[in-house]
Order: structure tokens, then C-alpha cells, then sequence
């Protein structure tokens, strides 16, 4: 059969069809700038007009068996791939696993990321199987193919990253992963190693394998975009201050308080109605048991007291609980109660924890930290000066991120074997920070999050789950349900 009867053949239902994923194409090549798109219009042509290659061979089949089967396995590679494109270019799922962003968005939110705020990230790593973010469901093992590799491209957005945006991310030091303490990303596992990352890169029984991620396979992250590239950021006794400017705090933003009783233990319910998770006020001991964070009449003493700068009542030293995250309204109401006596924010002693630049001697603490410049696309930074500092806080920019080879060695920076007195960034950074402020592993932590990384917005919660509590006994929070995810600050 020639080209021509082939053409005659074809109905008007499937012309129409044709004529409609050929102008689809068009649109998502222009979009998409990618003139390569445009061969789809050749397999269109084919499945609707041409028919060359039997694309519904199994419809013939006399096997009633095989049909059946066929017409399940139709269903479910459409449905995959409708999903792996609806996820890569404009919704997502996203599920909050921690209380980092608390009392924002709670641990059990479930959320409809938009692609589309940002712009679309085009696929990175483009053989990946759909729903599954690094790992296989179910049976485990990688959910994706390492090669081909394709370079970063960002599609056109309605929007671009703002200051408070809540945004999903990719975690930016997940690019390598200690199998079995994937909680802890392996720089800082490496850190806290007598033999640093040889260390943990031998020890198999206790971190196993070390896998290397690429970025659209990292785990994903959530967090409140505080500094914008091009930024100088600051933390000056628990206040933000960006280019020397104070930016207050998120309302809903959450502190770790001491709670002084006169010696009452604080009710569970208590904590649970005024939103403060099991976990906040629970911890657990060295058998693996969960107790309260509290010490109790005999356990503080007058020396406690004199450390916390707090003091007894009538012989009574009361009983402290330690660690409890409140906002300012949950403060408020937890001081209006009888048996309190004293609410402290908790201090952190500098060179108590590390901080980012993590390589570098500094104090800085969770709620003093920086001065600290965030990079931006384009803009250029000399070594001439304050070179430990700039190589200790630039040089995963300039080498992880950003793809150079770079080398630090007698004072002087070389970048891709050549001695370097400055370099210019290609990619735009972020500073992120969670609203529960002492219990968040950010950029305080981490550093900055490059352009590449940036996942999308949170839209909308769909779904809210209290981990605490049972099915049939609260589970659900109906009240969060379908309520918009863009909290503002």
C-alpha cells in the first residue's frame, strides 16, 4: 500500500487526532526551545495516518489471554507515561517528612508541587522511572539509569524565586549518599570521622555502600528562601538581616524554649493541644525508650538552676523541660499557665555544632552566622584577600556545582589546572532556612542551593496526616485539607 492510500484511509477522527498532538508538539518545542521535539510529529504520523509499524498488533490477536494482557500492559505504559511527564513538567507530589518548617507546614502535609512557578527543569537524568525519586518501591535498588546525562535547561516559568517562598529543592551535598545512614548527608558523616571520608567510604558494616546521585535524583528538600543571589546574609542574636537590612522573622517561625515548672509534669495533652508533636517532647534514652525531655524534682539541683540562670522557690527547684519548639503565640499561652514559672529561649555556645563553611574557624552559631555573600550568575569574586574564607565557602560552588576542577595549595586557588586570581559564576544561589529555626538542617549547615537544584512551589496541601495519632482518632487534620501551601512569612 503506497503513501497516498494510506493517507486516503485515514478517517477524520484520526486526522483530528493528529492535527492535535502535531500542534501539542509544536507549542512544547517552542516552549521547551528544542527543535528536536519536533520529530514526534513523525511517530504521530505514523500511529494515526501512515501505520507503518503495527503499533495495536495484539488487538488482532485470536489469544483472548494475550489481548487481556496487552490491554493491561497499554494502560499501565500510557499511564506511566503520562505521570513521568505530568511530574517532570508541571505537578509533583511532595510529602513533609520533617518538622523543619513547622509551624508552616506540619510533618504529614501532603503537597501539590507547581513545576510551573519557576519554570520546568528539563529532565537531568532522563531515564528514571516515574513516582520514584531515587529508589525502587517495593523492591529497592536505583530508580534510574546513569547515562545518558543531560546538560541543566530550564524551561520558561510564570515566576521566578522570591524572597519567603516556601520552595522544593534538591538536597545540594546529596550528591553522595552513605547507604545505610541516609539521614546524614556524607560530608558531615565524613566530618565527625577520626579518618574523615576514607574512613567512612571503608567502613561498609557500618554506612554501607557509597552511591553517588546525580541532581535531579537528589532528595528532595523543603525550605524557606530567605537570601536571594547577590545577597549578604546575617544572623545577629536570632535576627536575619540581609545587605545590613533587618528582615523579620517568619510568623509561624518556632525556637527551642526551657520550660520551668514548679515541679508539675506537663500533661501530654497539654502539648498535643497546643500543636507540639510527641516528638518535640519525648526523646529517647540509650535502651531505645521514649521519655520526656524534662529533669525532675531530684534531678535539678541548685547547680542547674545557677547554669540556666533560674532559681527555686521555697526550697522547690521544680522540674525543666528542655528542647520545646513554640512560636511566639504558643509561648504566650504556655507562660499563662499556673505551674509555669519560666519560658527561656535556649542559647548555643559557639563551636558547639558546625556550621557552613564547615572547613573554616569560625563561632558561628545557629542564631549568629555570617556575614556570608551569596553568589550570583554572572558576578565575580577575586583571591586576593580573606582567601581561606572564600575557597572554604566557594569552592563546592566552583567545583561541585559548577563542574570545574579547582585546587587550593600554598596560598594559591587554581581552577581547572590554571592559577586563578578571580572566577565568575554561572549559576544564580540561594540561602534556604526553616521556620523552626533551632531544629533545621539548612544552609546554615549546608551552604547554598544552586539554580539547577530548584524543584518547584508548593501549591496546595491535599492530604495531612498526624503521625501521633490513630485513624479513627484524629488522623486525618481536616482542617489543612486543601488549604493553600504558599504560606506567607
Amino acid at each position: 500500500m503506497t503513501i497516498k492510500e494510506r493517507f486516503d484511509q485515514a478517517s477524520k477522527r484520526h486526522w483530528l487526532w493528529f492535527a492535535v498532538w502535531t500542534v501539542l508538539t509544536i507549542l512544547f518545542s517552542f516552549w521547551a526551545n528544542s527543535p528536536l521535539i519536533l520529530l514526534l510529529i513523525l511517530l504521530f504520523l505514523d500511529i494515526y495516518i501512515t501505520k507503518f509499524i503495527p503499533w495495536g498488533f495484539w488487538k488482532n490477536s485470536k489469544n483472548t489471554a494475550f489481548r487481556k494482557t496487552m490491554e493491561w500492559v497499554d494502560a499501565i505504559v500510557f499511564a506511566l507515561i503520562a505521570v513521568y511527564f505530568i511530574n517532570t513538567f508541571f505537578f509533583q507530589n511532595y510529602q513533609i517528612p520533617t518538622s523543619s518548617l513547622e509551624k508552616s507546614l506540619l510533618v504529614g502535609d501532603f503537597l501539590a508541587v507547581s513545576k510551573l512557578s519557576y519554570g520546568p527543569r528539563a529532565p537531568i537524568t532522563p531515564l528514571s522511572f516515574p513516582l520514584a525519586q531515587h529508589t525502587m518501591p517495593v523492591i529497592g535498588g536505583k530508580s534510574y539509569i546513569d547515562k545518558p546525562q543531560w546538560k541543566y535547561n530550564r524551561l520558561k516559568g510564570v515566576g521566578k524565586v522570591e524572597r519567603n517562598d516556601i520552595v522544593v529543592f534538591n538536597f545540594p551535598v546529596g550528591d553522595t549518599v552513605a547507604l545505610n545512614q541516609q539521614g546524614v548527608d556524607f560530608y558531615t558523616l565524613a566530618k565527625h570521622h577520626p579518618n574523615g571520608s576514607l574512613g567512612v567510604r571503608s567502613d561498609v558494616r557500618s554506612y554501607g555502600k557509597i552511591v553517588y546521585r546525580p541532581v535531579d535524583r537528589r532528595e528532595n528538600y523543603v525550605k524557606r528562601c530567605i537570601g536571594l543571589p547577590g545577597e549578604t546574609l546575617e544572623l545577629r542574636n536570632d535576627s536575619v538581616y540581609i545587605d545590613g537590612n533587618y528582615l523579620p522573622n517568619p510568623r509561624l517561625s518556632q525556637h527551642n524554649y526551657m520550660i520551668h515548672t514548679d515541679g508539675t509534669q506537663i500533661a501530654a495533652e497539654i502539648f498535643s493541644d497546643m500543636g507540639i508533636n510527641k516528638a518535640d517532647y519525648f526523646t529517647q534514652n540509650n535502651y531505645g525508650q521514649m521519655v520526656p525531655r524534662s529533669q525532675d524534682l531530684t534531678g535539678v539541683d541548685s547547680l542547674s538552676l545557677s547554669v540556666f540562670n533560674l532559681r527555686s522557690r521555697n526550697g522547690n527547684n521544680g522540674r525543666i523541660y528542655f528542647s520545646i519548639s513554640m512560636t511566639d503565640a504558643m509561648v504566650d499561652e504556655m507562660k499563662s499557665k499556673p505551674f509555669v514559672w519560666d519560658i527561656i529561649k535556649e542559647q548555643e555556645l559557639p563551636g558547639s555544632s558546625y556550621y557552613f563553611p564547615i572547613n573554616y574557624n569560625h563561632n558561628w552559631t545557629r542564631d549568629s552566622y555570617g556575614p556570608l555573600w551569596i553568589p550570583q550568575k554572572g558576578a565575580t569574586i577575586t583571591f586576593d584577600t580573606d582567601i581561606d574564607y572564600k575557597v572554604a565557602a566557594y569552592e563546592r560552588c566552583i567545583k561541585n556545582y559548577e563542574g570545574n576542577d579547582f585546587e587550593y595549595k600554598d596560598g594559591q586557588v587554581y581552577i581547572n589546572g590554571v592559577q586563578a586570581d578571580s572566577y565568575t559564576f554561572i549559576f544564580d544561589y540561594y540561602f534556604m532556612m526553616g521556620d523552626n529555626r533551632h531544629n533545621s538542617a539548612d544552609s546554615r549547615s549546608w551552604g547554598f542551593v544552586p539554580e539547577d537544584h530548584i524543584v518547584g512551589k508548593p501549591m496546595l496541601i491535599w492530604l495531612s496526616l498526624e503521625k501521633d495519632k490513630e485513624w479513627f482518632k484524629g488522623k486525618i487534620r481536616w482542617n489543612r485539607l486543601f488549604r493553600s501551601a504558599k504560606i506567607p512569612a
